[in-house]
């Protein structure tokens, strides 16, 4: 206790105090605890007005935050239930240690579903409810480490048999039935739906779809319900930024469509959460400050009666004073030890449990454990409205597994058990399983009309059907619209100049125009809409806010002011690059998860995407997310006064790592065009899994017109923008390489090749190396293992086939980037790369691109150095050329400044 609570226990007057407390019990026999609350609210203002200092504690005391008397009953046949979760956590111990008896150490999890099996028996039997015809459905966030538990469950139901349990975390030999060691829906995609390892990203998840079940059911485009997202994990992960970053917009928005639930076994990976304080105190004040309903389930059924009994106070002392890492070793030494040196501490306490075995003692049930107390805790959350809720339940991890991992610090990596370790096991849970069939630890069904099945198979049944299971396709497609209402871009701009950045943003608008597909295009940004050029969509559709608009802009009088709408269609998710990306995830998957196709567009700088939330975004090439990733102000040198941390040089060597993500560059408005029109088509019309990434810029030049036949070209990666003038024989010709901003650069080094060395160029914009890549290393393998077949020419090496010269390609990216396809050049072409490797730095973009050496003048010096390498041109015409381009030689790499 501290001083403030020494002042408090010294009760000058106990004689009033008891007076205050009875007063305030008949106000609430009488009115009820809300006009309690009411009454003790308004003390508190009057003792602050008068100069009183009172400390807000965020924390209750810790006890249960539902008493007895108010907690809900269970409907369910508890015996039947225990039985069921005795089954369960047999079969998910049997499928981790067999696959750990299998040669390969597999690995695997057995103590975090132990400690969590309670907390997912009775969401199952009564909360979770599946996608039907009367119901959308709710949406869990399994603890990863929990996945065997849930396959166990599917095992019991029929869903999975003995074989395929067998192939937990062999999904290589499985060919497509293997089990995934956590739940990932891109490797099991009629099961699995959100990814929730790596650990953190699944609460941050789960509130941005929160969010946007409210923002689809506030702009029409599902009704509203009573469907909830619950989400799993566990009190370690809590110290993940993504796990507690977002809590506070769900506390802000009241999203009453939220359930936490954190499974508090006290432990992290390799010790203690909070050895040294208590990580469900912590917890609750940190989700009550942020404006959720914290419900606490800290003891089971059996410490009801001692704290009944607990007429000093001194249990309730006990309980806070005691930290977490002395309740672990009290559930690790067991009983005796918990008699001395937890109840021993005060003669009170000790009286408290005189008449109980060590065996008793043991037995006392922490609130995670404790079907009633869950129960409770969950029929309490899902009736909660305006407000999000947490659950923190308390438990032990390895529960049941004894000597084996109980409550021990090494329980995370147990994997495989001893002979005698299963059979206490086996015992423990009254598993039907014979001692000379123990060594195979077997797995174990009662038979599928077993009434342990069968209730099993009713209770999903009254709640819409089995979990998890997923949805591959929304049962509406929407047509894209054609290349033609994309004219406004794929006309030139004449003498009237704008960057890519602004084509995209007129694109969107074009799209927005289309009356079926406009009302499922979701912008979103993290911030700063206007640099985007996205003003002019705050009046047009509005931004989302899930309250309206409660105030005048300051801008009102302004064409393009600042509306906020309830129905409002803009995403602006504030500073946090995270939550724009959550967001899109929950867009880009609400096809699956709320039948409900959307085409989100994420605008943020390209330096804070991959790099920054790379885990996302690798987690949304798992989910199967559909959508525009935009990466503004992208390039090394584009982004001319900002400098190292914003200007990006390497993001699309990111992208190009996720195998279902399509990525581009693009130069020129019409490219643009191309690109969104061939994304639409391809993730809203024949919606497939896959999600593109567009870096665009804020340059303003000029843009041509859409050359004819170029779009197919566009669409691989790679097309001719300009052919040469056709050069004498054995006259020098170079192939000149280029994308996004730096192929203007490309372009004028052709204007200076012709004209200062009578250099012709051939100019090739490749918006997609990463595309061409993919391309070419597919046509690659399939030549190796077709060696008797007709062998395919990869895409850029048919292009480039009939063309003379060496090949130079730049880019505003690193040399890794256009060094790609390097293995797909013709047979004797030589090949240059010039890349902005190194690190970024604020200039003007002359300057910049200068310093990187990719601009026209080094361009040019690269391909007439290839050319002299060659023997087209002889050095002296190099040396001329850094001479008249004033080209420093002597200038440090930039890789090394």
């Amino acid at each position: 206790m501290d001083q403030f609570d020494d002042i408090l226990n010294q009760d000058l007057d106990p004689t009033e105090t008891r007076e205050w407390v009875e007063s305030l019990n008949a106000v609430i026999n009488h009115d009820g605890t809300e006009r309690a609350h009411f009454l003790l609210e308004r003390m508190v203002d009057s003792t602050r007005r008068a100069g009183g200092y009172l400390p807000f504690d965020p924390t209750t005391e810790y006890l249960n935050t539902i008493p007895p008397h108010m907690e809900a009953r269970s409907p369910g046949d508890a015996a039947i239930e225990w039985r069921i979760r005795s089954l369960i956590r047999w079969n998910a111990l049997a499928t981790v240690v067999r696959a750990n008896r299998k040669p390969g150490d597999l690995g695997g999890h057995i103590s975090s579903f132990a400690s969590s099996a309670t907390l997912y028996d009775v969401g199952f039997n009564h909360f979770w409810r599946a996608p039907s015809a009367d119901h959308p459905g709710d949406l869990v966030f399994h603890q990863g480490h929990s996945a065997p538990g849930v396959y166990a469950r599917s095992f019991l139901e029929g869903r999975l048999g003995e074989d395929q349990m067998d192939l937990f975390r062999m999904e290589v030999a499985g060919k497509g039935r293997g089990l995934s060691s956590y739940p990932h829906p891109y490797l099991m995609p009629d099961y699995w739906q959100v990814p929730t390892v790596s650990m953190g990203l699944g609460p941050i998840q789960a509130i941005y779809q929160a969010q946007f079940w409210k923002y689809l059911e506030h702009r029409g485009l599902i009704p509203k319900s009573d469907r909830k997202i619950w989400c799993f994990m566990g009190d370690g992960e809590s110290d993940e930024p993504e796990s507690l970053g977002a809590i506070s917009l769900a506390g802000r928005e009241g999203l009453d469509n939220l359930i936490f639930v954190i499974n508090c076994n006290l432990q992290r990976l390799d010790g203690p959460v909070r050895g040294n304080g208590k990580i469900i105190q912590e917890l609750e004040g940190v989700f009550r400050g942020a404006g959720w309903n914290a419900i606490k389930v800290v003891w089971g059924s059996y410490w009801d009666p001692l704290i009944a009994r607990d007429t000093t106070g001194k249990l309730r002392q006990l309980m806070m004073e005691t930290v977490d890492g002395e309740y672990q070793a009290c559930k690790a030494f067991g009983g005796a030890y918990t008699r001395e040196k937890f109840f021993g501490k005060y003669p009170e306490t000790a009286a408290l449990v005189a008449n109980m075995s060590d065996d008793d003692i043991w037995r006392l049930n922490r609130g995670g454990h404790d079907p009633h107390k869950v129960y409770a805790a969950y029929h309490a959350a899902v009736n909660t409205t305006g407000m999000p809720t947490v659950i923190l339940a308390k438990t032990v991890k390895g529960y049941g597994m004894g000597a084996a991992g109980e409550s021990q610090n090494p329980a995370h990596n147990q994997k495989k058990m001893d002979a005698d370790a299963v059979r206490a096991f086996r015992d423990r849970f009254n598993i039907p399983v014979p001692d000379d069939k123990l060594d195979d630890v077997p797995y174990y069904h009662p038979g599928k009309d077993s009434e342990e099945v069968q209730y099993m198979l009713e209770r999903r049944r009254a709640l819409g059907g089995s979990l998890p299971q997923r949805r591959r396709k929304a049962d509406q497609s929407f047509k894209a619209p054609t290349l033609e209402s994309f004219e406004q871009i794929t006309k030139g701009t004449g003498d009237r100049e704008i960057s890519t950045t602004m084509a995209l943003v007129r694109g969107m608008n074009l799209m927005l125009r289309d009356k079926e597909l406009g009302p499922r295009l979701v912008p979103i940004v993290a911030d700063e809409a206007r640099t985007f050029g996205m003003e002019g969509m705050f009046r047009q559709i509005g931004i989302y806010a899930p309250f309206g608009q409660k105030y005048r802009p300051q801008d009102a009088d302004q064409l393009l002011y600042y509306r906020e709408d309830q129905k409002g269609q803009v995403l602006q998710e504030g500073i946090s690059e995270a939550g724009g990306m959550s967001a899109w995830l929950a867009a880009g998957t609400s096809y699956s998860i709320s039948n409900v196709a959307m085409l989100p567009f994420f605008i943020y700088y390209s330096m804070f995407g991959f790099q920054r939330i790379g885990d996302l975004c690798w987690a949304a090439g798992d989910m199967r997310a559909r959508g525009f990733l935009i990466g503004g102000t992208s390039g090394r040198t584009t982004l001319n006064g900002e400098g190292l941390q914003h200007e990006d040089g390497h993001s699309h060597l990111l992208s190009g790592a996720i195998p279902n993500v399509v990525s581009y560059d693009p130069t020129f408005s019409y490219e643009l065009a191309v690109i969104l029109q061939d994304g639409t088509r391809r993730m809203m019309q024949e919606q497939e899994d896959v999600y593109y990434y567009i870096t665009v810029m804020n340059e303003n030049y000029a843009h041509p017109d859409l050359p004819k036949g170029s779009e197919e070209g566009i669409v691989k990666g790679m097309y001719l923008f300009k052919d040469g003038v056709k050069a004498k024989k054995n006259e020098p010709r170079v192939q000149l390489m280029g994308s996004g901003t730096i192929l203007r650069e490309v372009i004028a080094a052709a204007e200076l090749l012709e004209k200062d060395f009578g250099v012709t160029s051939d100019i090739w914009s490749v918006p997609s190396f990463s595309e061409v890549r993919r391309e070419g290393f597919d046509a690659e393998r399939w030549n190796r293992l077709h060696p008797e077949s007709p062998q395919r020419v990869p895409y850029v090496t048919g292009l480039l086939a009939d063309r003379q010269g060496p090949a130079i390609a730049a880019t505003d990216y690193v040399r890794e980037f256009a060094d790609q396809i390097r293995a797909f050049m013709p047979d004797g072409m030589r090949y240059t790369v010039l890349g902005t490797d190194g690190f970024g730095r604020s200039d003007t973009r002359a300057n910049l691109r200068s310093h990187f050496e990719v601009d026209r003048y080094w361009i040019a010096h690269a391909a007439l150095a290839a050319l002299a390498k060659d023997g087209k041109v002889n050095a002296k015409d190099v040396s001329r050329a850094i001479k008249e381009y004033k080209l420093d030689m002597d200038k440090p790499n930039p890789m090394s400044v």
